[in-house]
């Protein structure tokens, strides 16, 4: 085993023995779940504990779905029908105090997920970033909105407001960059928040909850713990969410749903699975496309909705680009998270190399060979990336979303057999495609745009830059994601309108002069 450095060393536990409720972080003394690594801190291989998380339910689900709802108070609370200027302002307090928190949370990213060092430094700075953004985003979209227009001598004031609370689940592969793309536009937008962490990187949390609650008033953010069932069930039984902001899996989703009163006063945030593929032209460049193909697949060892999942590669290049592409895999470097250079690095749930190797073993019993030398080598918290090919539509690597350190390879002929397969797929999120001739990619692209939501040309699938739409088609998303739509869909478009007379023209006028409404106003957000 490598030595930890010092700086990273877990030198005491975390015992998580609060939680935010109603702008308090209150005392909790009830049953709390342990939380380990599966990084070993000892010669022989153990799993460390980290700490431990309260273990709540319907009584803890009640107290914050009350008060956020007391918070938003029907649309009448302080923070829905604060001054946008006021609610940035509490957003720069919270991002300003967030960055203090850096070397504690990408600590705690790489010890509890095993998130690489370099990318889990990425993933704080991208977060912060993000948040900034958001930012500068909502003055734009308030400068847009603070004017009147006329229409059919009508004068109105059209903005975007609250919808009401909001249950945020987010994912643990990606526990603050992507749950935060749902936290921040929420929070900003004037809805209030129940916030429950993911089941991995939930420790994470904990260094910034003293910044939620002294940047928000109480009830705009609330944080609970323990299993979905035991606490988001309840939430959602209580029909008092307006929004569901989830990014996981579809069935969680669903079953969510189908536990809320009104299903028609829901909004639905989603990001879903995917099975994103890779299509290698007979004219791409084999270089470039072996390694946008490897990280594609690879990195944070597969465990990205944004992964390549499946490679088509045509058959007249395929014997060389598979030679060429395991070779690869072989060589990527596994270690611990914080070790220089390391691309695979342990998978935080202890049953993951168990079920890749299920899925290794049906693809073989169908026909599927590993083609990788290392591939299906097994230790004591993870399993090295298997290529499997050839793939057939008989093994269980097509059609799930493996998660994980597996990478299946299928050949095609004719362009239409992966197009088809696409189109039978219960999902749409992006595709790779690698080539050339502009003949060939012209309509590819034409048609691919219409199958998922973006086309990387060249280059692997990713979610950023977070200025561009996220979103996925069929089951692999609801609303879109990106700075700018986010913000949209945690609010809803309303306005003041008046008939163009004297009359109404002067109390419009005293409103302004008056200052006396945050909602008609023309001020200048700089």
């Amino acid at each position: 085993m490598n030595l930890i450095p010092e700086e990273y060393t877990i030198n005491a536990l975390l015992i998580q023995d609060t939680y935010l409720v109603n702008g308090e972080l209150k005392k909790w003394t009830g049953e709390t779940s342990p939380v380990y690594s599966s990084i070993s801190s000892t010669e022989a291989y153990a799993p460390t504990l980290l700490g431990a998380i309260p273990t709540m339910g319907e009584a803890e689900a009640q107290e914050v779905t009350d008060a956020a709802e007391a918070a938003y108070n029907n649309g009448q609370g302080l923070w829905p029908t604060m001054k946008v200027v006021d609610r940035i302002r509490c957003m720069e307090n919270f991002v300003r105090q967030m960055k203090a928190t850096r070397s504690e949370v990408v600590k705690f990213l790489m010890w509890e997920i095993g998130k690489s060092l370099g990318d889990s430094e990425k993933e704080f700075d991208r977060t912060v970033e993000y948040i900034y953004d958001t930012i500068e985003d909502y003055k734009q979209l308030d400068r847009n909105s603070a004017r009147f227009t006329k229409s059919q001598g009508v004068n109105a004031m059209v903005r975007r407001g609250p919808l009401g609370v909001v249950l945020c689940l987010g994912p643990y592969n990606y526990p603050l960059n992507e749950t935060f793309s749902l936290l921040i536009p929420a929070i900003i937008m004037g809805n209030t928040v129940i916030f429950k962490p993911a089941k991995h990187g939930v420790l994470l949390i904990s260094p910034l909850l003293e910044a939620f609650r002294s940047s928000f008033p109480k009830g705009v953010i609330n944080i609970i713990y323990g299993r979905g069932r035991e606490v988001a069930s309840p939430i959602m039984k209580s029909g008092k969410v307006t929004i569901l902001a989830l990014i996981g899996n579809s069935k969680s989703a669903i079953a969510l749903q189908d536990q809320h009163p009104n299903k028609n006063r829901l909004r639905l945030i989603l990001g879903l699975e995917a099975k994103n593929p890779a299509i290698i032209l007979p004219d791409a460049d084999l270089d470039l496309a072996i390694q946008e193909c490897l990280a594609g697949s690879l990195s944070f060892n597969g465990q990205r909705c944004t992964a390549l999942k499946i490679l088509y590669v045509h058959e007249s290049i395929a014997a060389e680009f598979n030679k060429r592409f395991s070779a690869k895999v072989d060589a990527l470097p596994f270690g611990n998270p914080w070790d220089q250079s390391v691309m695979l690095t342990p998978l935080p749930e202890k049953d993951k190399p168990a079920y890749i190797q299920g899925l290794i073993d049906d693809a073989v019993e169908k026909g599927a060979k590993v083609i990788n030398a290392k591939g299906g080598e097994h230790s004591d918290n993870y399993i090295f990336p298997a290529v499997l090919f050839p793939i057939s539509k008989k093994m269980r690597v097509y059609h799930e979303e493996q998660f994980g350190p597996v990478v299946p390879i299928m050949t095609f002929k004719d362009i239409q057999e992966p197009l088809n397969d696409m189109a039978e797929s219960n999902y749409g999120q992006q595709v790779s495609l690698f080539g050339k001739d502009i003949k060939t990619i012209a309509p590819l692209i034409d048609t691919l745009v219409n199958l998922v939501c973006r086309v990387n040309l060249n280059s692997s699938c990713q979610r950023g830059p977070d200025v561009y739409p996220f979103t996925g088609r069929k089951d692999s998303a609801v609303g879109t994601l990106s700075i700018y739509d986010a913000l949209r869909s945690f609010s809803t478009r309303t306005f003041v309108a008046s008939k163009d007379n004297a009359y109404n023209n002067e109390i419009l006028q005293a409103l302004l002069n008056g200052k006396e409404s945050n909602f008609i106003s023309t001020d200048y957000i700089l």
